[in-house]
């Protein structure tokens, strides 16, 4: 598990990469080795990537802004217009002399974050401080990135789980990315469940607003204490419901994994969550199985032998290597 915060050195060096590689792919001369570099720059760390984007995002607003061109001292009618590259180019060349400058500017009109943290937790539960002074508890093998605007926090569920313990700010909301989607909040406790494209969101205090597309954040739905909204790409709107008293939704935070009775195509995405392979179902008549249980989060794997002695169900292997849960008297899948 790691948790890096860069130094204003390092951020800078990123700024300016990213500035450098705005310019090259812009260039008519950009050559696919160059390409090939860009591609494993920006792959090599998520900041590289989040800060590629906001650079790119100013520049083509800069490209847009009114400009004044000097008179000419005499008609020259060979004279090429400007094309778009030659603007871009002016731009870059400004953003990379001045970059102090872009990052002001990026700041105060909301582009660029003053601050970035990143946190992993590896096989425990991990417990972090966020620049701001909210708390955040990490679920095994889940991954965020934190950044501070300058009219919002933000963070980045990249996968797993996380529960959050916000610090109350009301002039600078705290938003959570998850999937497609968003919370919205300014103080608050709640927790954040991702896989794949499914995202669950359980309020436990205060209040938050959910959204199932980021696109689309005035359509979100607010929650109050000891409610739900999950959703899943493609949703217009999450979907809403009340958590029984004995909901387990956080009984991770206490070590384990709480399965109540639940069909195994349910069942299976929590447990997913774990696995480094997932376990796949032959067929939805599979998938109707019912399982329960109490299991130490960490011990997940083992769950997954188990399965075959108490349900009428036999494992398999499909080409790709994944378990496969087949019912008994079903033909097994490949």
């Amino acid at each position: 598990m790691t948790e890096h915060t860069l130094s204003e050195a390092e951020y800078d060096a990123i700024t300016d990469a990213a500035a450098h590689w705005c310019m090259r792919l812009h260039a008519v001369d950009c050559t696919d080795a160059e390409r090939q570099a860009f591609k494993q720059w920006h792959d090599a760390d998520p900041l590289h990537a989040f800060e590629y984007e906001a650079m790119r995002e100013i520049w083509e607003v800069a490209d847009h802004l009114p400009r004044v061109e000097p008179a000419p001292a005499a008609p020259v009618s060979s004279v090429r217009p400007r094309s778009r590259w030659n603007r871009l180019a002016a731009a870059a060349a400004v953003l990379v002399v001045g970059l102090p400058l872009t990052a002001y500017t990026g700041w105060n009109l909301d582009w660029i974050a003053n601050s970035y943290q990143r946190f992993e937790a590896g096989t425990s539960v991990r417990h972090v401080t966020l620049s701001d002074g909210s708390q955040v508890e990490l679920n095994l093998g889940s991954e965020l990135t934190f950044a501070n605007y300058k009219n919002e926090r933000r963070v980045t569920l990249e996968k797993g789980e996380a529960f959050f313990d916000v610090s109350h700010d009301q002039q600078h909301p705290f938003v959570v990315r998850a999937g497609q989607g968003q919370v919205r909040v300014t103080g608050t406790r709640f927790n954040v469940w991702m896989y794949q494209d499914q995202v669950r969101v359980t309020l436990v205090e205060g209040s938050v607003r959910v959204t199932s597309n980021q696109a689309l954040t005035r359509n979100g739905l607010q929650l109050s204490p000891g409610m739900q909204a999950s959703y899943k790409a493609g949703d217009h709107q999450p979907q809403v419901r009340e958590t029984d008293p004995n909901d387990s939704s956080l009984a991770w935070r206490n070590g384990k994994l709480v399965l109540d009775n639940l069909a195994l195509s349910d069942a299976l995405p929590l447990i997913n969550r774990y696995l480094d392979r997932p376990v796949m179902l032959a067929d939805n008549s599979t998938g109707g199985l019912r399982v329960g249980g109490v299991y130490n989060i960490g011990e997940v794997h083992e769950l997954v032998a188990s399965l075959p002695k108490v349900l009428p169900v036999y494992l398999t292997q499909n080409k790709d290597g994944n378990p496969v849960l087949n019912s008994i008297g079903q033909r097994p899948v490949q």
